[in-house]
This record gives C-alpha cells, sequence and structure tokens, in this order.
C-alpha cells in the first residue's frame, strides 16, 4: 500500500492575491493551475506565479483542517507565514 503525503500550499498570483490548496502531487497541481482547464476559477484572472509555501501532514484529513485554518488567517498572517517557511527554508 502506497503512502501518499498530502501537502498544504499557498500560490501567489501575479496579482499579489495568495490560494491555499492540498494536494498529493505539489508539481503536478502548480501545472494544473496554470492550465485553466484543470486549475482552480481563482486563477482565470491572475496567473500563478509561484508555490511561496508548503507543508507535509500524513492524512487529507489533518491537510484540510490545515488548509481551512490558513483560510481563516488574516492576510498578514499568511505572509508571516510564508516568511517563516522561507526563513526556515534557507
Amino acid at each position: 500500500m502506497k503512502i501518499l503525503d498530502w501537502k498544504v500550499y499557498i500560490i501567489k498570483a501575479a496579482s499579489g492575491k495568495l490560494y491555499t490548496g492540498v494536494t498529493t502531487d505539489l508539481e503536478k497541481r502548480l501545472k494544473d493551475h496554470q492550465s485553466s482547464k484543470r486549475g482552480a476559477s481563482f486563477f482565470r484572472f491572475s496567473h500563478p506565479e509561484e508555490i511561496v509555501f508548503q507543508e507535509n501532514h500524513p492524512n487529507r484529513s489533518q491537510a484540510q483542517k490545515r488548509e481551512s485554518a490558513i483560510k481563516k488567517m488574516s492576510r498578514q498572517a499568511k505572509l508571516e507565514l510564508i516568511g517563516s517557511f522561507s526563513k526556515g527554508d534557507s
């Protein structure tokens, strides 16, 4: 049985807006978003630029709970989360 790592991610759009989602294949999902046919309607007005945050979770349930919590955050709190991710990356 294959164990999938679920990822919560934030993508920055060309407009500067932030999109939060979950997936098991981040590269494929980014390509889906860049293609207007399979991506979120969020990106129909502003092209996705880059993944600015990602976080691993052991199952879909935990990933979706975290996604929901992030979506409820203020923009400033999301930017702080992204900043802490960027600092931990280097």
